[in-house]
């Protein structure tokens, strides 16, 4: 276990053997707080209001290069804002099927103790299913 990733719980929080909550670290640690910062609507948390991502906001975007450009500032400056444990180094959002309204987030970090790089790729998808 790293001194800058911690242990926490796994999300969704769920119990594992012996009836006790799963933990998890490392990368498995900030590959899920990633998640959770893109796929939370700023507003949403009662106690942090500001907290998430304005990703959200392109709902009714089409899925173009204008709405990937907009999308990739909004996951920068929401990754930048809220996960410290990452030195961001790329994002990158490419369109997917327009017809799906699909969006494609690269985004590569490495963790702040460590030097290999890491990379996760998100489909994000603008119109509901």
């Amino acid at each position: 276990m790293s001194d800058i990733t911690g242990r926490r719980w796994a999300f969704p929080p769920h119990l594992g053997d012996r009836n006790h909550f799963v933990l998890i670290e490392d990368d498995a640690s900030i590959r899920q707080s990633i998640y959770v910062i893109i796929h939370t609507v700023p507003g949403e948390r009662v106690m942090r209001p500001e907290f998430g991502c304005e990703i959200h906001s392109l709902i009714f975007a089409p899925a173009n290069e204008h709405t990937a450009g907009v999308a990739e500032r909004y996951v920068r400056e929401a990754l930048t804002r809220w996960e410290p444990r990452i030195n961001l180094e790329k994002v990158e959002v490419t369109p997917g099927a327009y017809d799906r309204g699909e969006l494609f987030i690269q985004i590569e970090y490495k963790i702040k103790d460590q030097h290999d790089p890491r990379s996760l790729v998100y489909p994000y998808y603008l119109l509901p299913e």
